[in-house]
């Protein structure tokens, strides 16, 4: 059996992608991979052929003024979808689709026009409509502050997205050979999505709009070794606070290090700084801060004392198996979502607002190291799962 893996996004978009790349292999199936080009390296670490579609998405993240608007810079996505994947999609018997909304729509109508079989995921459930949550908005198109019911929220959300993808959407659709779609959102969740995240970190409650599979979080065994300069630092004192911000670009970047470094000073600790898109640094030359760029993260997280970090869904689910306590620092999209999650479980903090400042931090990192933190963290750790690739690859086997 031959599959495409399609996603569009941040590494939080492609890492769960490699951890189902490599069971599916184990169970015989061939995988290739189609993700934006910053990925390559990854990938071609695991021996996963890549098709690379789109441009840099580390680029199109950190863009200061991006030149398009965001139904333009769509319609080159939605664009670059149908040439790429159709290449990508040569030969296979079925697609698992993911990412960015115009992108993930895209690869879906690739696969219709290829008559392959395609699979709908997301890796966070607020983009799935449900009575239990309300939908996140976009950027500069806020919902109306009078209206408040779930439903109608989700129904002007499909509106919003249609909007924004529908016209660009359906003009590579009829380029194609393909009939317009009316929903761009219902179409990209299909019939049956599946959630692939944790049921105790991100559990669906029912009842629900519709059927969801929930198989459990993508994770891929990370066995390399830390860097030996990190191993010398964590292993010459008490353990570090880790502060990193991943994919997010963090545009006062410095004064966030700032501020981070500080106040775990002000706290006795030490601290790990991750360099992150954000690119932070050092801001001297003292010898209780180690900065450090793409590592283990899971081997890291479970030698600090607590983790700093954005609330990106992988992320999180990593600090989450580690044990160590979190304080998240949401900048956008569904980090405030994890956030809460982990503030709802007792294992961390939900930092109000994307700008800590010294006196917002120290309080959160105060209940973070707090020993009954600490305690439920390690006891909450031993709960997920890591099986939810395997489950998946199994049941796409399946199909």
């Amino acid at each position: 059996m031959r599959v495409l893996l399609s996603t569009y996004g941040s590494r939080g978009d492609v890492e769960p992608i490699m951890g189902l790349a490599v069971r599916l292999r184990e169970l015989g199936a061939e995988v290739r991979v189609c993700a934006p080009p910053d990925f390559a390296e990854l990938l071609a670490g695991i021996g996963v052929p890549m098709v690379p579609v789109g441009p840099s998405a580390s680029a199109l993240t950190t863009a200061a003024r991006p030149a398009a608007s965001l139904s333009e810079r769509a319609a080159a996505l939605i664009a670059d979808q149908f040439e790429a994947v159709t290449k990508a999609a040569e030969g296979c018997d079925a697609m698992v689709v993911t990412g960015m909304i115009p992108a993930a729509a895209g690869a879906l109508s690739v696969a219709e026009k290829l008559g392959i079989k395609a699979v709908s995921v997301t890796f966070q459930q607020i983009t799935l409509p449900s009575p239990h949550h309300a939908p996140l908005a976009y950027h500069g198109k806020p919902f109306p502050p009078e209206v408040t019911g779930n439903r109608a929220l989700w129904d002007l959300d499909a509106q919003s997205i249609e909007e924004l993808f529908g016209a660009a959407l359906n003009t590579s659709r009829v380029a194609n050979g393909l009939s317009p779609v009316e929903g761009v959102r219902d179409y990209v969740i299909g019939g049956l999505p599946w959630l692939a995240t944790d049921p105790v970190l991100d559990p669906w409650l029912e009842p629900s709009y519709f059927d969801v599979v929930q198989t459990g979080a993508w994770t891929m065994p990370d066995e390399r070794p830390l860097p030996a300069g990190l191993t010398a630092f964590l292993d010459d004192g008490p353990p570090p606070v880790y502060v990193g911000f991943g994919s997010m670009p963090m545009r006062a970047a410095s004064d966030v290090a700032q501020v981070a470094i500080e106040v775990v000073r002000a706290r006795g600790r030490r601290i790990v700084l991750g360099r992150g898109w954000a690119d932070l640094a050092l801001i001297d030359d003292k010898d209780d801060c180690f900065v450090v760029g793409e590592v283990n993260q899971f081997a890291l997280f479970s030698r600090t004392a607590a983790v700093v970090h954005h609330g990106g869904a992988g992320t999180t689910l990593t600090a989450t198996r580690s044990g160590a306590p979190q304080v998240v620092v949401p900048q956008a999209t569904d980090q405030p979502y994890w956030a809460g999650r982990v503030a709802e479980l007792g294992i961390g903090v939900a930092h109000d607002g994307p700008v800590p400042t010294t006196e917002s931090l120290s309080a959160a990192l105060g209940t973070a190291l707090a020993a009954e933190t600490g305690e439920r963290a390690r006891a909450v750790a031993g709960t997920i799962r890591t099986d939810g690739a395997t489950v998946a690859a199994k049941l796409l086997l399946d199909l």
